[in-house]
């Protein structure tokens, strides 16, 4: 049995992803526990907090005072400067992507933590889980010329993922940052990306990459489907290499994440999947937006 006591983490936000993710894994542990609940209305951290047998924080500040790491499950635009916050006060980040609304928001934040060292991992999700791990290992001793991949929902359309920043901003800056860091992972580093469309509706990705393959991306959460599509092949001179997340039990992923940033924040060292890491998806995004 471990005697290593629990990660006590702070949670900012108590909207649809902070009760169906954040709150729920974090504290399950036994790695970390929930330490606290803060968010813009008082009342719905009351009640998430509530629910979990913690605290609702009156302030970010007490909300820091209470933990050692913060997890963000708020706007891109709300996460930004809190997380440069919490970075200053020496707390350990699970950040949401994408870091910021803007480039330069994201870029605050990575430098926050560049400046304070402390540690930084991004909720990339389907990079935590055990079948995705497989595939890029895969596709790194594949010769790929080309990479086509999708990600695809009608979560725009109405419901809870429905918010604001998502249906301003579109699926670029929402999808495109998963199927961005998975091509730039798989195929190689991306050196451009142009892009046609509409992000609010749908939206074409066409990187190519240093080593001179070419990959695109489709992105839209505005089309009636079953489930969420998630896909990536990898093709080349040998047989093709693809990745669904059709089959994919997210709660695999969440188990991977909890342990690792857990880890990380023990031993004080940030894993790849890091504020820069996040910092580097977004300038790939911003290149997309032009």
């Amino acid at each position: 049995m471990s005697t290593i006591a629990p990660v006590a983490v702070g949670l900012v936000g108590a909207g649809p992803w902070a009760r169906a993710m954040h709150a729920r894994m974090l504290a399950a542990g036994p790695e970390t526990r929930l330490a606290a609940v803060w968010a813009r209305r008082p009342q719905a951290a009351a009640e998430l907090a509530a629910a979990y047998g913690t605290v609702a924080a009156a302030s970010v500040e007490e909300l820091f005072d209470r933990c050692e790491a913060v997890a963000f499950a708020v706007p891109p635009a709300v996460q930004a400067p809190l997380a440069v916050r919490a970075a200053r006060a020496g707390k350990a980040l699970l950040l949401e992507k994408p870091l910021g609304a803007d480039l330069a928001a994201a870029r605050s934040v990575a430098d926050a933590v560049a400046a304070t060292g402390v540690v930084s991992q991004l909720v990339l999700t389907k990079r935590y889980h055990p079948s995705t791990r497989e595939f890029l290992a895969r596709a790194a001793g594949a010769e790929i010329l080309g990479a086509r991949s999708c990600y695809l929902h009608g979560a725009f359309l109405g419901g809870e993922a429905a918010t604001g920043w998502r249906l301003e901003q579109g699926a670029l800056l929402d999808l495109g940052p998963h199927l961005l860091d998975l091509l730039d992972a798989a195929v190689g580093p991306i050196a451009t990306v142009r892009a046609t469309g509409d992000s609010r509706q749908w939206i074409e990705l066409t990187c190519e990459h240093r080593d001179g393959a070419v990959s695109q991306a489709s992105l839209s959460g505005r089309v009636r489907l079953p489930k969420p599509r998630t896909r990536v092949e990898l093709l080349g001179p040998a047989e093709e290499l693809v990745w669904d997340s059709g089959d994919i039990d997210h709660e695999e992923c969440w188990t991977v994440l909890r342990t690792e940033f857990a880890a990380a924040v023990r031993s004080g060292r940030s894993g790849p999947i890091d504020a820069a890491r996040g910092l580097y998806v977004q300038e790939l995004v911003e290149q997309a937006r032009g």
